[in-house]
């Protein structure tokens, strides 16, 4: 039977970090154009992440050759906070070209305006071996329906769990914990990471603080809008303990050095780059990316664990 794409209507309002669906939801498509570079090119790899979403793609890569070899013809994959739907997208076109034939992929996300994006981008997936669902859903009671070990790849990037409070935090790692059998995937901002504001550069920015007594980021954006929402900046420590139930296959520190080489277009001059020394910055990010005293200074914190 052919599988299908599809865009799944919102039933109920997220209950989690509403106000950070708001500012994703305001973002908009500049978020896409921020996070994901080019949008037309899935693999481009140029949005304001590049390092790590190189980083995360090769291990997202050699899991599912792992699964294909093992001699795997069918593949379930969730992406918890998928946004615009970048990352799924991209799976579900690998493992297509790798020979699954049967690939069912689901994709939520708070945001109702990064879920209509998403379903923008479905026909990248009309393929009778493929089946994608987005949908608008909270993380505490969307994977409820789902069954224990469902999913053989799930992912969990970037700020989404940062988003969540602390109790709302041990409710979706374990949802996420409970539905995978087999990969898991997670990055979260760290303590000693470079200032972020999660839905556009820096420079979108006149003004902004990170309390992290109250968990909270404010931000003054350029154009005169003001947006707050809830903003916890994790330790590796206490990005592992989340997940007690799993088997750590790999911690490590994501972006050390490229986000503090990056030029500020209200700093540097134009011709400034870091493309020139990328290559030596890519080599300084591998020896340094699985020390324990500086991950949590990296950018993000990746964690990759095994279920089942």
């Amino acid at each position: 039977m052919a599988l299908r794409a599809k865009l799944r209507p919102v039933s109920k309002p997220p209950r989690t970090a509403p106000e950070a669906a708001g500012a994703y939801d305001a973002a908009g498509a500049h978020y896409l154009a921020y996070a994901d570079g080019d949008h037309a090119s899935l693999f481009d790899f140029s949005g304001g992440y590049a390092f790590a979403d190189r980083e995360i793609w090769a291990r997202l890569d050699a899991a599912l050759i792992r699964l294909r070899t093992s001699g795997r013809h069918a593949i379930r994959i969730l992406d918890a906070g998928c946004g615009p739907g970048t990352w799924l997208l991209r799976l579900v076109l690998r493992a297509r070209d790798l020979g699954f034939t049967a690939i069912d992929a689901r994709g939520i996300d708070i945001s109702p305006e990064m879920i209509a994006l998403a379903g923008e981008r479905l026909d990248l997936a009309d393929d009778p071996h493929i089946g994608v669902t987005f949908e608008v859903g909270d993380l505490l009671d969307a994977l409820d329906q789902e069954e224990e070990a469902s999913f053989d790849l799930t992912l969990c990037l970037y700020g989404v769990l940062n988003h969540l409070g602390p109790e709302e935090r041990e409710t979706a790692a374990a949802a996420l914990t409970r539905v995978t059998d087999g990969d898991l995937f997670v990055t979260v901002r760290t303590v000693g990471s470079q200032p972020s504001i999660y839905i556009a550069d820096l420079h979108a920015a006149r003004a902004f603080r990170q309390d992290n007594e109250q968990d909270r980021l404010d931000i003054d954006l350029a154009d005169g809008r003001h947006i707050g929402f809830s903003s916890h900046l994790f330790t590796a420590r206490e990005l592992v303990a989340l997940f007690p139930r799993c088997r750590v296959s790999e911690l490590a520190g994501l972006d050390l050095f490229h986000g503090r080489f990056a030029p500020h277009p209200g700093w540097n001059p134009a011709g400034v780059t870091t493309l020139a020394i990328r290559d030596s910055l890519d080599r300084l990010e591998h020896l340094c990316a699985h020390d324990p005293l500086l991950i949590d200074r990296a950018a993000h914190a990746f964690l990759h664990a095994r279920t089942g």
